[in-house]
C-alpha cells in the first residue's frame, strides 16, 4: 500500500495516456488480448516491479551510453514497425506501368488507413524489408506464427479508377532466381521439372505469405461481380465502355521524312530516354512502311504515347506516318490464365466474370480453367478433378462459392503493363494501400542541374 502511495500524479498521467492508447488499440484491432498490455503499462508507469530502466543506474558512463543508444534504436524500430503496418508505407515507382500518371522516380506515401490495414500473417518481420534483407539476401521475416486474414475498419473500399498498392498475386509461388515472369508463366514456358531441376538458372522455388510477395502498384478497373472484356484496345464493363484514365498511353511506330526527331520534340511528347527506340527490319514492310526513292526505310521510332502526345506527333513537321502496336507483338501467349487458352490476346481480352463475394458459380471445365487459382491459392481450397468429377477438400461438388471480393488490376501504359491481363485477379487479402501521396520525384534522364528533381510533383496529391 506504501509503495502504491508514493505513485505520482505524473505517472499516473503518463499510465492513462497510454493504457487510452492501448484500449483504443484493442477496440480498432477487435481483439481482447491486447489489453493484457495494460498489466505491462502499470508495471511500467506504476508499479515497477521489474526495472525495466535498470541499466540507466549503471555506473559505468560508456555502458549507459551504449544502452541508451539501443533503447532509442529499439523504440524507433518499434514505432516504424506499428506505423508501416498500420498507418502508412514508403513506395518508390519502380517500372512505367502507370505512366503518365505516375512516373518511374515517383516516391509515394501508401495509406493503410484508406481501405483498412491488415492484421499482418507474418508478424516478426523486419521493419522497412518487404521480403529480403539487401545484399545478405536472406528472408526477413519468420514463418512462425502465421495469422490468416484480418483487415480492420479503414476509411473507405477500394472503388473503380482507383490507383491501388497491393502483393502481387502469382507471387506466392517463386523461383527466386528468375522472378520475372512470375512462376505459373515460367511453368508454361519450361515446365514445372526443368525449373524446380535447373537451380542454376532458376534458383530454388519457394514460397511467401501474402504479405510478404512484392507490392506491384495499378488501377483498378474492374470490380467484384463486373463483367469484363476488352476490344481493340478499350475496356468494356457490362458491355458499356469504360471511362479511360486521362493519361493513358499505347505504343505507336513513328516514321519520320528522313530527319531525327529532336531531344526537344521528344520532351514536348513526353518520351522517356528509355522509351526511345528504332525499329528495324521486316516488321517495317508488316506494319506497312514502304522503302523512300533509295530504296532504304526512313527513320522509324518505337515508343509510348499519350492522346496528346500522339496529337503532338502527328502535327509535327518531320513525321510522316504514326501506326498504333498491332495485337500480334503484344505477347498474347502469356495471357492468364497461362495453363488455359482461351485465345485471348493484350489487346483483345475476355469477356470474364469477376468473382464476388459470397457468389456462386458452377463448376465446369471452363469455369475450373479461369478460377481455380482463386480457389485453390488465394481460398486455400484442395482442388482436384478425378474420373471427371470435382472435388473440394475431398467432396465431390458441382458448385463453388467465393470467400473473398475480387479486383481487376490495369496499367494506364497499356502496352507496356503486365497486369491482370497478365496474372489475373487480386483478391481483397492481397490489397495493402491506397497511395494518397508523392514526397519525392526524380527523373533519371537528367542530371541534377537538368530537372533531376521533377519540383512540380514534390508534395502533389495522387490523382485516383
Amino acid at each position: 500500500m506504501t509503495k502504491i502511495n508514493k505513485i505520482t500524479k505524473k505517472q499516473w498521467i503518463k499510465f492513462s495516456i497510454w493504457a487510452f492508447i492501448d484500449i483504443l488499440f484493442s477496440i480498432w484491432m477487435q481483439n481482447g488480448w491486447i489489453l493484457s498490455g495494460l498489466l505491462v503499462l502499470a508495471d511500467i508507469f506504476l508499479t515497477k516491479t521489474i526495472p525495466w530502466g535498470g541499466w540507466k543506474k549503471s555506473k559505468n558512463p560508456s555502458v549507459r551510453h551504449v544502452l541508451e543508444w539501443i533503447d532509442d534504436i529499439l523504440f524507433a524500430l518499434i514505432a516504424v514497425y506499428f506505423i508501416n503496418l498500420f498507418v502508412f508505407q514508403n513506395y518508390q515507382i519502380p517500372s512505367p506501368s502507370l505512366e503518365k500518371t505516375l512516373l518511374v522516380g515517383d516516391y509515394l506515401f501508401v495509406s493503410k488507413l484508406s481501405y483498412g490495414p491488415r492484421v499482418p500473417n507474418t508478424p516478426i518481420a523486419f521493419p522497412l524489408v518487404q521480403n529480403t534483407f539487401p545484399i545478405l539476401n536472406t528472408k526477413s521475416y519468420l514463418d512462425w506464427p502465421k495469422w490468416g486474414y484480418k483487415r480492420v475498419a479503414g476509411l473507405g473500399k477500394v472503388k473503380r479508377g482507383d490507383i491501388v498498392v497491393f502483393n502481387f498475386p502469382a507471387g506466392d509461388t517463386i523461383a527466386l532466381k528468375f522472378q520475372n515472369p512470375d512462376y505459373y508463366s515460367l511453368i508454361e514456358l519450361y515446365g514445372r521439372e526443368r525449373i524446380l531441376m535447373d537451380k542454376t538458372t532458376f534458383g530454388e522455388v519457394t514460397y511467401r505469405p501474402v504479405d510478404k510477395r512484392e507490392n506491384y502498384v495499378k488501377r483498378c478497373i474492374g470490380m467484384p461481380g463486373d463483367s469484363l472484356y476488352v476490344k481493340d484496345n478499350q475496356v468494356y464493363i457490362n458491355s458499356v465502355a469504360a471511362d479511360n484514365p486521362p493519361k493513358m498511353q499505347f505504343n505507336y511506330f513513328v516514321e519520320t521524312d528522313g530527319s531525327p526527331i529532336t531531344e526537344e520534340q521528344f520532351r514536348l511528347m513526353d518520351v522517356s530516354k528509355d522509351d526511345r527506340k528504332l525499329a528495324s527490319g521486316q516488321i517495317l514492310a508488316f506494319l506497312g512502311f514502304e522503302p523512300n526513292a533509295s530504296g532504304q526505310y526512313n527513320p522509324v521510332y518505337h515508343f509510348p504515347l499519350t492522346q496528346k502526345g500522339l496529337e503532338i506527333a502527328q502535327k509535327l513537321p518531320t513525321v510522316k506516318k504514326v501506326v498504333i502496336e498491332p495485337d500480334v507483338l503484344g505477347g498474347g501467349d502469356l495471357t492468364y490464365p497461362v495453363d488455359y487458352h482461351t485465345g485471348w490476346t493484350r489487346d483483345n481480352y475476355g469477356p470474364l466474370w469477376i468473382p464476388r463475394k459470397g457468389a456462386t458459380i458452377e463448376l465446369n471445365e471452363h469455369n475450373l480453367g479461369l478460377y481455380h487459382r482463386c480457389i485453390r491459392n488465394y481460398e486455400n481450397n484442395v482442388l482436384e478433378q478425378k474420373d471427371g468429377k470435382i472435388f473440394i477438400n475431398g467432396k465431390e461438388e458441382t458448385s463453388y462459392t467465393f470467400k473473398f471480393d475480387y479486383y481487376w488490376m490495369m496499367g494506364d501504359n497499356r502496352h507496356n503493363s503486365a497486369d491482370s491481363r497478365s496474372w489475373g485477379f487480386v483478391p481483397e487479402d492481397h490489397i495493402v494501400g491506397k497511395p494518397i501521396l508523392i514526397w519525392l520525384s526524380l527523373d533519371k534522364d537528367r542530371t541534377i542541374f537538368d530537372g533531376k528533381i521533377r519540383w512540380n510533383r514534390l508534395f502533389s496529391l495522387v490523382h485516383n
